[in-house]
């Protein structure tokens, strides 16, 4: 009976994948494609569509570096407890309970042309709402955790006898960092930054906000579809999709490849 009821359940949450991820993707492929390779290469290599990904490649650039910056010093500061680190695990944690909308229209109020630090740094030409650097705080914020969340674990699984070994044979804290705590963090950080490049391609709700979606100006890859899914432009709507999800399905691989290897890593300390 066990055997059967195993069967029940997991042919169950196969139809439900398929209706729910695999009919979609094919559908986004089959519009994608429908009128032959020409219309779908014309679509994704117009002016439009080229500033767009370029766009979207650069944000998810600098997100990643910056979420890399901050998000292993937050992950010890948790992983040690350190003085206050149920506050920094409450703000790591706030972009997963917070719309994006509502942190776009968060970074307009303290950022926008009208609000007084917006006003002040419009003042010493520096533009952030409506602009390059709005966009990469709007998917800085709603890909903080991602890091942190893989990087606590391993650090909590490694210890600290390493750490303490190599500070007794004099090693100083950047050394101990990149000889001891890198070599062992790597997959984590790694699954990590893959986690927040597929965060990053797909964000849509944060910086159509603090974008203002303008063409050619402030346009992601996710903003121009759905700027051509309004125009009725489908093709270019389907082809620009199809290629962000042949993105994030090369992202799915690549997750499960340094799933696979960081526990064997954490297995083998």
């Amino acid at each position: 009976m066990s055997k059967v009821w195993t069967v029940v359940g997991t042919s169950i949450a196969y139809a439900w994948l398929l209706l729910l991820v695999g009919v979609p993707f094919a559908a986004v492929l089959v519009g994608a494609l429908a009128g032959g390779w020409g219309p779908f290469w014309q679509s994704v290599t117009s002016q439009e569509a080229l500033f767009a990904l370029r766009m979207t490649g650069e944000i998810t650039g600098v997100t990643l570096l910056v979420n890399l910056v901050l998000g292993l010093p937050m992950a010890f500061w948790i992983a040690r407890r350190a003085p206050g680190w149920r506050m920094v695990q409450w703000l790591v944690e706030l972009p997963l309970s917070v719309s994006p909308v509502v942190a776009g229209l968060a970074l307009i109020v303290v950022y926008g042309p009208n609000a007084l630090v917006g006003a002040f740094l419009l003042h010493i030409h520096v533009k952030v709402a409506f602009a390059f650097p709005g966009m990469v705080l709007a998917t800085i914020f709603v890909t903080l955790p991602f890091i942190v969340h893989e990087t606590v674990p391993a650090i909590r699984a490694i210890g600290d006898t390493q750490e303490q070994a190599a500070y007794v044979l004099g090693a100083s804290p950047w050394r101990t960092l990149w000889r001891v705590w890198l070599p062992q963090l790597k997959w984590s950080i790694l699954y990590g930054l893959a986690l927040t490049t597929a965060r990053s391609l797909g964000e849509f709700g944060a910086v159509l906000v603090v974008s203002g979606s303008i063409v050619m100006v402030t346009e992601t890859a996710t903003l121009f579809v759905y700027q051509a899914s309004v125009n009725n432009e489908m093709q270019a709507a389907y082809s620009v999709s199809a290629l962000l999800a042949l993105a994030s399905f090369a992202l799915i691989l690549l997750l499960q490849f340094l799933k696979r290897a960081g526990g064997r890593n954490l297995r083998d300390h």
